[in-house]
């Protein structure tokens, strides 16, 4: 089995007194770090709430019933939690009247379960996201050499778990999750009047990693309104398919204040969207490919290592560019991504005389290990 880097992290929180809740996407691995977790305790209790008896004895339960529900448990783990309503308060009660037990929750949509539990399990809860496997997790369980030599099909088909562990599936695979299992949780909210268009919206975006995305444009492809496409696209982003990279401005007239890109958690996944699985040397998107690999591992890496910075890109008028940038503590550090190693460089004067950055870095496969690897 992969060692999960998050595992020694929760490992750390277990029997503190709190909640620990467990986001992420579908069949991102969590139930199976739960359950490696539950063998380390003699008595676990393990509640999926996509089961209908478990649902309702959990949206009726007092704290009486709990206990009697976790009499002689040390831990419990309630599986896609997201389905019990008010699953917030259930958690609070768990928290101050049943200290001495574990309790674990799932989720793989944070507008369902986040917004319950935000308000009711204030200082009581450790919340943490799983995504698929990283770079530095396949090293740890092979080694440098092997993985280096898989970059490029890490690049292609992603690196979700089932993927990575049945090579030989991976297309099927990547084409069952992107057809509708990731997006369970969206397509069976009842405010999605037009399920297929999430679908055509996450396509149109997917022809689009890297490059600065309009509502307006993406509304007229699937034909929505812009509204819709930014609540589809906050969907998208609690459901840990895409995130969003706002950019950077101090107010300069020259600067694009309201642009953003989006990226996709995993390459395979939106590889599976457009349907193209070729070699890189049979691609035109390799530079987009290698951008959102790099920023798919460096926002684990940031995750993982839990650093807060502020994340952006920045553009001008005059269509100057940085492709990344980080805020932290203050400073700026600036990052260019580039495929081809010979490929030069000038970071924006405009962008280093304004922000004077800290670092500037260009990242390519020559030292890209710096940028995501997790020691």
């Amino acid at each position: 089995m992969i060692e999960r880097i998050l595992e020694k992290t929760i490992l750390k929180k277990l029997n503190k007194g709190k909640v620990i809740i467990l986001m992420g996407a579908r069949q991102t691995g969590k139930t199976t770090l739960l359950k490696n977790l539950c063998n380390k305790y003699k008595h676990p209790l393990w509640l999926d709430a996509d089961e209908p008896e478990v649902k309702s004895v959990l949206e009726s339960a007092s704290v009486a019933s709990l206990k009697r529900l976790f009499k002689s448990k040390d831990v419990v783990i309630i599986d896609e939690a997201q389905r019990v309503k008010n699953i917030g308060i259930k958690l609070k009660l768990c928290a101050d009247h049943i200290p001495d037990i574990q309790v674990i929750a799932t989720g793989s949509s944070s507008f369902e379960l986040a917004n319950e539990v935000n308000e009711p399990l204030t200082g009581r809860k450790w919340e943490y996201q799983l995504h698929p496997l990283s770079y530095t997790e396949m090293v740890t369980n092979t080694d440098l050499i092997s993985e280096r030599s898989l970059l490029q099909e890490r690049m292609i088909f992603g690196y979700y778990p089932e993927v990575v562990n049945a090579e030989k599936e991976s297309i099927p695979i990547l084409k069952s999750l992107s057809d509708s299992f990731l997006y369970k949780d969206i397509l069976m909210w009842d405010k999605i009047k037009k399920p297929d268009k999430v679908l055509k919206l996450l396509q149109a975006l997917a022809f689009q990693i890297g490059n600065q995305v309009s509502y307006h444009e993406l509304g007229q492809i699937v034909s929505l309104n812009n509204e819709t496409v930014e609540k589809y696209l906050v969907l998208l982003e609690q459901s840990y398919i895409i995130f969003r990279l706002p950019s950077f401005s101090r107010n300069l007239r020259n600067e694009l204040k309201s642009s953003r890109k989006i990226y996709f958690y995993d390459n395979g996944i939106r590889n599976a969207l457009i349907a193209n699985y070729n070699s890189l040397d049979m691609r035109q998107d390799v530079g987009a490919l290698w951008e959102n690999f790099l920023m798919a591992e460096r926002r684990k890496y940031l995750d993982y290592k839990q650093i807060t910075c502020n994340k952006f890109f920045w553009r001008n008028h005059a269509q100057n560019e940085i492709d990344y940038i980080e805020e932290r503590n203050g400073a700026i550090y600036a990052y260019e991504f580039k495929w081809s190693e010979k490929a030069k460089t000038k970071f924006a004067t405009a962008f280093v005389d304004t922000y004077n950055p800290k670092e500037m870095n260009i990242i390519s496969k020559n030292n890209f290990e710096d940028f995501i690897f997790m020691d």
